[in-house]
């Protein structure tokens, strides 16, 4: 080892042992065991170093690393740099570069995915951003069930976007494995990454630590001279060895060490200075080679460089401008490496990028349309399309965030006006897809002050607008549509439904009346020219515009023709989501159910972007009885919206999950994820979340028996007069609020609400039947005790209740409990029994326990006589059961739930000794149990629970139950009489 690398090595570990500490936390964090079933607080498989320049962090990692390494862990790594910043997927390529052959042991589609992320293949479909990132999952988990993993990102701030998503993505999902990804970062705001704890910031070093750093130094200062870097130094550990080295060089002295200028300014000047000292061969050289700004460079751009051992090298290495490791060399910092580029005159930096444009050709056309863009100091049309293609290989393989910059650039560099606005519209459309607001609204101004077409910047507010449907300015979002809308309506009535659909998101978020009159009202301005007629899409968006802003005076002839425009639309997942959501809202449950599993099951991403209204994916199943799925769907919105930012998003996904919670007997859950979901809104701008929230929450209190606290909640939902808060997610809580008002003396009150509901039935259209029988409900809580069976029989007549299965089981169990008060036990029986088979499929403990309650008082036995070993289990563990019993490997269950193979089998080595089975195929026969009356007819007293069962079940059908997994199809019911 050379006298050079001695001394850097020996700065660099002095750096460490002032930092020790921090690195001893570290080592602590990436070495700790994982959590165990017993409750131990999960270890964070996230961790990430924040400071600014010269802080330390990269010292911090290399030393965290040597010692993971020393241990026997395996480390995967990359340095990230800014010509890569907009190479989409690049910095995952760099860090699974060493262990590529990996790829090949992948799931089929997971490894095609990989292939097409990194440009070695192509598809005819992007991948979409999930499948890559269950990609990227499945290969670190499975090299973790080799040694324990190490997985860092050093200079974060500058990794691709798309690798960031990937990445953190695959973090949420490790706590339970010997994975750990450790992120350093100048960038406190990272997102998806640094927001994420536990986070080390590292502050300045104290006076005590500065003075030893200075004692590690080859020359160490003494006197004034040293006193005034400490001060100049400001605690910063690269700022105080390079002033302490340009303090022995007297020429740097006083023009650098007495500088006033701020830390990183200060370096920029010292590394400036000793660039412009070096032998021109040498400065072409170190030029060269920052331009380059690639940690693992392909073997031709090395070849670009002179030789490690070329002498041109050594004043460079003298000067501390560049350093020799692992048998290359390297510029010392990132900052250097800055400084050394932004230093170099424009006409060697433009000779750089050319040559390196040259090198890349036809080999990595991505890289050469990047180069040749940095070496283009005019205008060039062929260079501007080279970029655009360059971005459209970067949308193809999914990677939004590096398509946007590149058409961006694109933009920039085309000669022609009008061509330079249609680039800025792409880019404005891809970014949407990235959902950062922040990055469509610059690029909407962008295109607001480069051109005097009203129709380009009205196309533009659009973009901005229909982002802004996901985040919690309703009002905001609603305003800049309606504006777009009407600016449109001259020019392009296809964007005009565009713009009105997105609003008509709005509108049910935000619950407000207003609003729809305004939709309404500009609806008409959608229509074709005369002579013209609307495409299908326009057809479709106008119908589904009406459905979503007032679904009570909705077309009957769009709600007929729904299962036809399905059926046609089988092969189109974005068009089968309007669809399901237009069902849903029409109360077609189960069509509703069964067309987002067809959209689901053919899905091919076209971002990360949470669709539209993606949370009423989850409510739909919520309804239709399949509540795995529905917290699945909860899961992934809240993982996608909050790594983007976007907080209504997170807000339905946290409130829709606190109603799962609630109705699984999950109350401090229910709670935490409620006031989580109600702390992201303006409740006045999203009444949706407001609803959601207050009937977990009254759930909740109905759970612990506290009727007051849970009346209150339900009165949220609803004014004096019976109007709703929302127009359609209040109404489902109306039973439960009338039972809450009987119980707490509020009768009267409760009446007046109900009353003033049932005259909305007169204008209610197709949702009549569904409303009608929760006022039926209703009523039987509050009427005389004589007169209620009329409205339990009328309610458990509707076919909408029927669709619904948990609100059916309440309405059984309500008749049950009212027909065992009247001393009709013998009737009371099959309604109970009914009930309490469909809160055992869907483990709602808390009406399990009432529905046995009811049962032992009816002299009847439950239905099963070992109910809760499935209820045991946690909502994933379910569904991994569910799908390991249709045969599944444990591979495809991963892919299929967006989880690791090794998470999967953890789970199921959990879940084995819970349900009593010792081997897979046994699966089966507990998921049979828990998803079918298999009692029925086994027991051979007639007073006993199976003829009771059986009974019940031809009187009170059992519909919909959750009995399968996500996308995959129902085990068949056995046993029935």
């Amino acid at each position: 080892m050379d006298d050079c690398t001695v001394t850097t090595a020996r700065r660099r570990s002095g750096t460490a042992v002032v930092r020790e500490a921090e690195l001893d936390r570290l080592v602590a964090a990436v070495t700790a065991p994982r959590a165990t079933e017993s409750g131990t607080r999960p270890v964070d498989a996230l961790l990430t170093v924040v400071g600014g320049a010269g802080a330390g962090k990269t010292t911090l990692v290399e030393a965290v690393v040597a010692r993971f390494t020393a241990d026997g862990g395996r480390v995967l790594r990359a340095d990230s740099s800014q010509s890569e910043t907009h190479l989409a997927f690049s910095g995952l390529h760099q860090l699974l570069r060493p262990v590529r052959g990996r790829i090949d042991g992948l799931p089929p589609r997971q490894r095609g995915a990989l292939h097409v992320a990194f440009g070695v293949a192509e598809r005819s479909e992007a991948p979409g951003p999930m499948l890559i990132r269950t990609a990227v999952l499945t290969m670190l988990s499975d090299l973790a069930a080799e040694r324990p993993l190490l997985v860092v990102v050093d200079d974060a701030q500058w990794a691709d976007r798309a690798s960031l998503d990937a990445l953190s993505f695959a973090a949420r999902r490790l706590a339970d494995e010997p994975v750990t990804l450790l992120v350093a970062t100048r960038d406190p705001t990272l997102s998806g990454l640094a927001k994420q704890e536990p986070t080390l910031t590292l502050e300045p070093l104290d006076r005590g630590a500065a003075e030893r750093l200075l004692d590690f130094q080859p020359w160490v200062p003494a006197g004034p001279t040293r006193a005034s870097i400490l001060d100049q130094g400001e605690g910063n550990p690269l700022a105080l060895v390079e002033l302490a080295r340009a303090a022995d060089e007297h020429d740097y002295t006083s023009r650098t060490v007495h500088s006033p200028l701020p830390v990183t300014e200060r370096l920029g000047r010292v590394y400036t200075d000793r660039l412009a000292a070096l032998p021109a061969e040498t400065r072409r050289a170190v030029v060269r080679l920052a331009t380059v700004d690639n940690e693992d460079p392909p073997h031709t751009v090395l070849s670009w460089l002179p030789d490690i051992g070329d002498p041109v090298w050594a004043p460079a290495e003298e000067a501390g401008l560049v350093r020799r490791s692992g048998g290359r060399l390297r510029c010392a910092h990132p900052l250097s490496r800055l400084a050394i580029y932004h230093a170099a005159p424009a006409e060697e930096r433009r000779a750089a990028h050319l040559g390196l444009a040259e090198l890349f050709g036809d080999q990595d056309p991505d890289r050469h349309a990047w180069h040749l863009a940095a070496a283009t100091s005019g205008l060039s049309a062929v260079v501007s399309a080279r970029l655009e293609d360059s971005a459209n290989r970067a949308r193809h393989r999914s990677g939004y965030a590096a398509a946007a910059h590149m058409l961006e650039r694109a933009a920039d560099l085309h000669p022609d006006r009008g061509e330079s606005t249609r680039l800025l519209a792409a880019a404005t459309s891809a970014a949407v897809l990235t959902g950062r607001l922040d990055s469509v609204e610059r690029l909407a101004a962008r295109t607001r002050a480069g051109t005097d077409d009203p129709t380009a910047v009205a196309l533009a507010a659009l973009q901005v607008g229909r982002l802004m449907t996901l985040t919690s300015s309703h009002n905001a979002a609603f305003g800049q549509l309606l504006r777009t809308a009407a600016a449109l309506a001259d020019t392009d009535p296809a964007a005009v439904l565009e713009a009105l659909a997105a609003a008509a998101v709005v509108r049910f978020y935000s619950g407000d009346a207003a609003q729809s009159n305004e939709i309404e009202r500009l609806l008409p301005l959608a229509s074709a020219p005369p002579g013209h007629r609307l495409g299908e899409r326009e057809t479709l968006l106008a119908g589904w515009a009406a459905v979503v802003t007032h679904p009570d005076a909705a077309d009957a002839c769009f709600t007929l023709q729904l299962p036809a425009l399905v059926a046609v639309a089988r092969e189109e997942p974005q068009t089968l989501i309007l669809l399901a959501v237009a069902a849903w809202l029409l109360d077609e449950t189960e069509l509703a159910a069964r067309t987002y599993d067809l959209a689901f099951a053919s899905w091919v991403s076209q971002g990360p972007l949470p669709d539209g209204l993606g949370g009423v994916a989850a409510l739909a199943y919520l309804e239709q009885g399949r509540w795995a799925r529905a917290h699945t769907v909860c899961a992934e919105l809240a993982a996608v919206a909050s790594s983007v930012g976007l907080d209504h998003a997170v807000a339905c996904a946290f409130a829709t999950e606190a109603l799962l919670c609630a109705l699984r007997g999950d109350v401090a859950g229910a709670r935490a994820r409620a006031q989580h979901a109600l702390s992201l809104v303006d409740p006045q701008e999203s009444r949706s979340v407001l609803a959601l929230a207050h009937r977990a929450l009254g759930t909740a209190a109905t759970v612990e028996g506290d009727h007051e606290a849970a009346h209150q909640h339900y009165r949220v939902l609803f004014d004096d007069r019976g109007n709703s808060t929302h127009y359609h997610l209040s109404y489902p809580a109306l039973p439960e609020l009338a039972a809450a008002a009987a119980r707490v003396g509020r009768r009267e009150e409760a009446i007046r609400i109900v009353d003033g509901v049932e005259r909305s039935l007169a204008d209610a259209g197709v949702l009549a039947p569904r409303r009608a029988a929760l006022v039926h409900l209703s009523r039987a809580a509050l009427v005389p005790a004589e007169q209620a069976e009329h409205h339990f029989t009328a309610a458990l007549e509707a076919p909408a209740l029927a669709r619904r299965p948990f609100e059916r089981a309440q309405a059984l169990l309500a008749y049950g409990e009212w027909l065992r008060r009247r001393r009709r036990i013998s009737d009371a029986r099959p309604p109970l029994v009914a009930a309490e088979a469909v809160f055992r499929r869907l483990a709602a403990q808390p009406w399990v326990a009432r529905a046995r309650s009811e049962l032992r008082a009816a002299g009847a036995r439950s239905g099963s006589t070992e109910p809760d070993a499935f209820a045991g289990l946690t909502p994933q563990q379910q569904q991994i059961v569910r799908l390991a019993a249709l045969g599944l490997t444990n591979r495809e269950v991963a892919e299929k739930l967006y989880l690791s193979p090794r998470t999967v089998s953890s789970h199921l080595y959990r879940s084995f000794p819970k349900l009593g089975v010792t081997v897979r195929s046994q699966l089966r026969d507990v998921v049979d149990a828990m998803t079918a009356d298999r009692d029925a007819g086994r027991d051979t007293d007639a007073r006993g629970p199976g003829l009771i069962a059986a009974h019940a079940e031809r009187r009170f059908p059992v519909r919909g139950a959750d009995r399968g997994g996500p996308s995959c199809p129902e085990p068949k019911r056995r046993g029935h009489g």
